[in-house]
């Protein structure tokens, strides 16, 4: 697989490890690189889209009883959607989401 060229990152990592970081501990990590990271696009992108994606899904749990009712569903979809994002990430794809991935795509 040929690399692709995503620039350089204000972190000194790897444009895609950063990336891929940025999801490791949702949106805690998220938040992080999207205030650290200054120059990369990419990184930033991935950043802001793990800070939405990850702050929305903790937001519906915490709605008493419908968030509690869905929080099994939530919980895996957060768990299937976490690992697809740190994959593309690392391999550098920019896989956008609905809504979260047209917000992250804006401001980033």
């Amino acid at each position: 697989m040929a690399e692709k060229d995503l620039g350089k990152s204000s972190t000194g990592m790897q444009p895609n490890v950063a990336a891929l970081l940025s999801y490791l501990f949702g949106w805690i990590t998220g938040l992080i690189f999207f205030l650290v990271e200054k120059e990369n696009k990419f990184v930033r992108f991935h950043a802001l889209q793990s800070l939405i994606v990850f702050a929305t899904l903790n937001i519906i749990v915490m709605i008493p009883v419908i968030g509690w009712v869905l929080a099994p569903i939530v919980g895996v979809l957060g768990l299937v959607l976490w690992i697809i994002l740190m994959i593309k990430a690392y391999h550098g794809e920019k896989f956008k989401l609905p809504v979260a991935g047209d917000i992250a795509e804006k401001k980033a």
